[in-house]
């Protein structure tokens, strides 16, 4: 047995390609390619050592140094890897050699911490429910919000795509509060608050499990050697 194989989505994951769970989609599309032949199943191996990996025509090459990346996301950013002509990508504000790949994701209007890797194992413990990583929001709506709606979010809503799990929530002012979920469904909290008659003005996270945003400026990132996730 080659002690040496990999599985593919892990290979790309590692690359900086995207998380595994998107690689994944990209195999099923056939945008991956193996010494040459194009790669639909899931369950595929290589050898980083001796077999060439393509992703859309280009050479894919395997990376053993590990990179986790912590940015302040600015509102109207888009966290994809992807580009696009009339769209600002966080990778834009991010200068570094290795190809790294957002882990979950904020979206455009929202701002605060987005992590960055190309640690397809970390990615994974990071986004993926079952591992329950908190992530926490300062969250500020549009009106007076009742005690009511407050222990609501905090018990769990019904939106479009199930009742969300139950919250840590905590009021700070008459229109604003801190929330920690571990669930990492599109745009839960502004659809949480949609369903109770709020509208979310400002969504900002602040921490993901024990690594915090802390004062690191808008649009900047920092490297970071060591964390507890």
């Amino acid at each position: 047995m080659n002690k040496n194989l990999v599985r593919l989505n892990k290979f790309l994951a590692n690359a900086g390609i995207a998380s595994r769970r998107a690689v994944e989609q990209f195999i099923l599309a056939g945008n991956v390619s193996v010494n040459g032949e194009i790669i639909r199943e899931l369950g595929t191996k290589v050898d980083p050592e001796k077999d060439e990996v393509e992703y859309r025509g280009k050479k894919v090459e395997g990376s053993d140094e590990k990179t986790l990346i912590l940015l302040n996301k600015p509102k109207g950013y888009v966290c994809t890897t992807r580009s696009f002509k009339d769209e600002k990508s966080i990778m834009d504000l991010i200068d570094l050699e290795q190809r790294v790949y957002p882990v979950g994701r904020l979206d455009k209007q929202s701002q605060g911490l987005v992590l960055l890797t190309n640690d397809g194992d970390l990615a994974l413990k990071m986004s993926h429910p079952r591992y329950e990583k908190e992530k926490e929001y300062e969250v500020t709506v549009n009106k007076e919000i009742t005690k009511d709606a407050l222990d609501k979010l905090a018990k769990g809503v019904k939106i479009d795509v199930g009742i969300t799990y139950p919250a840590k929530v905590r009021q700070t002012s008459d229109t604003s509060f801190n929330m920690i979920i571990h669930e990492g469904k599109n745009r839960q909290i502004r659809k949480m608050c949609s369903v109770l008659g709020y509208l979310v003005v400002k969504l900002k996270r602040i921490r993901i499990n024990d690594i915090k945003l802390g004062n690191l400026k808008k649009g900047k990132y920092k490297i970071i050697k060591s964390a507890n996730l």
